[in-house]
């Protein structure tokens, strides 16, 4: 098997890693444990950041890949993906305010961005995962 077929999995396992990345920094800033939010949160930094680069060398080696369900699935499908593509385009900028926010001690602001960002960012990360499965499991191409 080329390396290249195992990039979709691979993908799919960092975006996974990202969203239980951030749902334990989530945890943690809840109980006030600052020190492991800060790690669990570079971390999903760090887990989606390796995802981009892995995405973007995979389709430039590998092209596009066209979804081969029907019907209603189709429509699921596209659905998911849209959404996810243009959540994913949002979560950029405000990852790098929460970022700055964070690391300037600038915590009111970065909590008012956070209650947004966590959401879409989780909502990015679940649906990442579906879209392997909609592509590579469920209705793999021929």
């Amino acid at each position: 098997m080329n390396w290249i077929e195992y990039m979709p999995g691979v993908n799919a396992t960092l975006n996974g890693l990202s969203g239980i990345l951030l749902l334990l920094g989530f945890i943690q800033i809840r109980r006030k444990n600052i020190e492991l939010h800060r790690f669990f949160m570079l971390s999903a930094c760090g887990s989606s950041i390796l995802f981009l680069c892995c995405y973007l060398v995979y389709h430039y080696f590998a092209g596009s890949t066209r979804f081969q369900g029907a019907g209603g699935w189709r429509t699921v499908y596209f659905s998911i993906l849209v959404s996810h593509t243009l959540l994913a385009i949002v979560i950029v900028p405000l990852v790098i305010l929460l970022l700055v926010n964070a690391f300037k001690e600038r915590f009111d602001r970065h909590r008012r961005i956070a209650r947004w960002a966590f959401p879409i960012w989780m909502y990015v990360s679940v649906t990442g995962v579906l879209v392997y499965f909609f592509l590579y499991q469920w209705f793999p191409s021929r």
